[in-house]
């Protein structure tokens, strides 16, 4: 009945406070090497890493307020705690690109020395990390933008940090320290790229969109196959929460018997959740034909649908 998607929050709980504690401990490490080495690409990617450790946090904070029950002041809960940290997290990526041009900007007019070999080692450690971090993470990720965005951060700085790599390279083979504020751009041009599509969803989300992954029209289609329904109209979509879609609509019966709605309700509420993971819906039956007139009144029969 399509419930592989949800994974237990504890389990993903403990994953997010171990990704944070390391991730917290490299960020002291790395950005100590690079104040010594004189390294702006590592400076930047332990600020990089230090959003990582906020992102975790924050995705951790948000999958235990979910967890929260309903109350009267907040009768859906607290699930949608993780798309707004979603939201967050995508924000301060994009935040924290400006300084990476600033301050590149500033090393290209006035290059520094860069100590290229603890470039190389502590880059390599991060790869590492920001890489095993992710795929620890990527499963979760695939069904929730909260975790999504934490997952987005850690794939960003493991790209960054095989950057440096190559920055440290190129400085060692060429001589020049204008690497290092060239890979950064290239960096920060990537975490753009990377945080831009969560932004947009969160947004998306935030303003009761239509979640990623599902398209009206087919649920419209599939609502109207239903043997007994007539026409379909005033249908919504949005999310509950992270990977909570939640749905209704008006669905046209006929003149029937209202004690005939219950068999009826169940197999559209069975199909919702086997075809498009959307568990939470609220149904109202229009005991009346469809009005073809009816603009807002989608009508189809099974050969329609099927065409």
């Amino acid at each position: 009945m399509g419930h592989s998607h949800h994974h237990h929050p504890e389990a993903v709980s403990r994953k997010l406070v171990l990704a944070a504690v390391a991730t917290f401990l490299f960020v002291l490490v790395e950005a100590a090497i690079g104040f010594f080495s004189g390294s702006l690409a590592l400076v930047g990617d332990s600020l990089h890493n230090l959003t990582d450790t906020v992102a975790l946090l924050l995705a951790l904070f948000a999958v235990r307020l979910g967890k929260r029950p309903a109350t009267t002041a907040k009768t859906y809960g607290y699930q949608r705690a993780g798309i707004l940290a979603a939201f967050i997290n995508a924000g301060t990526l994009v935040a924290f690109t400006a300084f990476i041009f600033i301050e590149a900007f500033e090393r290209f007019r006035t290059p520094r020395a860069v100590d290229s070999g603890l470039m190389l080692v502590t880059a390599a450690v991060a790869v590492v990390l920001n890489t095993v971090i992710t795929l620890a993470l990527r499963v979760e990720g695939k069904h929730d933008v909260n975790i999504r965005s934490a997952v987005v951060h850690m794939l960003g700085d493991a790209v960054s940090s095989a950057g440096i790599i190559v920055a440290a390279i190129l400085i060692r083979v060429t001589g020049s320290t204008r690497w290092d504020p060239a890979i950064s751009v290239v960096i920060g041009i990537l975490i753009l790229w990377s945080s831009w599509g969560i932004l947009r969803e969160t947004v998306n989300l935030l303003l009761d969109g239509t979640p990623r992954g599902i398209d009206p029209d087919a649920v419209a289609a599939a609502l109207a196959s239903v043997d007994g329904v007539q026409g379909v109209h005033h249908l919504h979509v949005w999310a509950l929460g992270p990977s909570r879609p939640a749905l209704s609509c008006h669905l046209m019966v006929g003149d029937v018997p209202l004690k005939t709605t219950g068999k009826l309700l169940d197999r559209i509420t069975a199909m919702l959740e086997e075809e498009f993971h959307i568990e939470h819906s609220t149904i109202q039956f229009e005991f009346a034909n469809c009005d073809v007139d009816d603009p807002f009144c989608v009508p189809y029969t099974a050969k329609q649908a099927d065409k």
